[in-house]
């Protein structure tokens, strides 16, 4: 996908999703996106009382995960 399109489908998308969103998302537990994000893997940002996590940060995650090979 170039560049441009991602712009263009962020800009229509949700930038970042709570806690749940994120684990359903992924399809993970709490406690797993919880390690992820302690262990630097996933970043979260703080919005007042909330944790939320960037959809380019699921995104990168994903990516970073499939490179690898087992």
């Amino acid at each position: 996908m170039s560049t441009k399109n991602q712009r263009e489908n962020r800009d229509t998308a949700t930038l970042a999703k709570t806690i749940n969103g994120a684990c359903q998302s992924l399809s993970i537990g709490r406690s797993t996106l919880y390690e992820l994000i302690g262990s630097g893997e996933l970043r979260a940002i703080k919005v007042r009382n909330r944790t939320l996590i960037p959809t380019a940060e699921l995104e990168r995650l994903i990516d970073e995960r499939m490179a690898v090979k087992p």
